[in-house]
């Protein structure tokens, strides 16, 4: 079975309500999914817009959200989750605030796509420092047994 990753927020490629973006609450979307390996030993969460700063001429992808080491087990990550109530052992690297934790769509001009990517690890990887998305791009590689992703939409 192939991993599967969904919110009850938004269905794949659809709209990211507000109250998930910098002009709301700027909280994190409820995530789940299914489908994890047998023998995978860690989950790895990387949420990114490859369309900043303007869709009709991207030059950079914005990170939004990197986690990494999420037990296998947990299915999914609650609505507005901290820092503190992440799964135990899981770890947190850096966005392009320069900050851990969820930092919500917020383009500047036009529709953007939001990529939420879940990666399964055949491997639970070191502390790697707060890592950016590149460095734990990195330390996964050849390491991924299966991903899915979910994609959602935003436009001020």
């Amino acid at each position: 079975m192939a991993m599967t990753l969904g919110s009850t927020a938004f269905d794949h490629q659809g709209e990211i309500p507000r109250k998930y973006t910098c002009d709301g609450d700027d909280i994190s979307p409820p995530l789940v999914w299914d489908g994890v390996p047998a023998g995978a030993k860690s989950l790895a969460l990387i949420v990114d817009d490859p369309d900043a700063p303007d869709p009709a001429a991207p030059k950079m992808t914005w990170v939004h959200w990197v986690l990494y080491n999420i037990p296998p087990s947990v299915t999914g990550l609650r609505e507005a989750i901290t820092s503190q109530a992440l799964p135990q052992g899981t770890l947190e690297g850096r966005n392009d605030w320069r900050r851990t934790g969820y930092g919500g769509p917020c383009p500047p001009v036009g529709r953007h796509r939001y990529f939420h990517k879940l990666y399964a690890l055949d491997i639970r990887l070191p502390d790697l420092k707060r890592p950016t998305k590149a460095r734990l791009e990195k330390a996964m590689a050849g390491h991924i047994m299966d991903q899915a992703v979910l994609t959602g939409t935003y436009q001020r």
